[in-house]
């Protein structure tokens, strides 16, 4: 997360990191809280912030629950890494409802081999117009690619913003 909220900040992008209250949890299983306390930590830091020219995003669950407020925050524009778009090894279970009407400019990045939605799949989805899907070559979850590939994660990481 460090690499991409730097990359975009070089690119004149307002990006905040915060963790979910879960994760301060000292006892027991670091479980997710359920979706409505995520939606209201979101919009707590967004409120705190203010919404003019925020980016708002996260990796997997976490740029998820980005994409369910994003409109309704009013910011800027959306980037999720690695979007599940279904549980692992249900597909249809889809995850995108709302990706269908979304108006916040959205900038998905996911690797061709994702569990959560490889490159078939996602291309069967009817996505709103605001989402730019960009394809880690041969990434999965994390856009580490196979060895076999003769790539590397950070290269991955680094593929898509060529620009710097």
């Amino acid at each position: 997360m460090s690499f991409f909220a730097a990359k975009l900040a070089k690119h004149s992008f307002r990006v905040v990191r915060f963790e979910f209250p879960y994760i301060y949890r000292e006892t027991g299983k670091k479980k997710p809280d359920r979706e409505p306390v995520l939606r209201e930590t979101w919009l707590k830091v967004i409120q705190e912030l203010g919404h003019e020219g925020l980016v708002i995003g996260g990796k997997s669950m976490g740029g998820r629950i980005a994409s369910l407020i994003a409109d309704e925050a009013g910011v800027k524009g959306l980037v999720c890494l690695g979007y599940p778009f279904h549980p692992v090894g249900k597909p249809d279970r889809l995850r995108v409802e709302h990706l269908r009407t979304i108006k916040t400019l959205t900038l998905i990045l996911q690797g061709e081999r994702d569990p959560f939605g490889s490159r078939d799949e996602v291309g069967k989805y009817r996505l709103s117009p605001a989402i730019r899907v960009h394809w880690i070559e041969n990434g999965e979850h994390s856009f580490k690619p196979r060895k076999s590939s003769g790539r590397t994660e950070v290269a991955n990481w680094n593929g898509w913003c060529r620009g710097g």
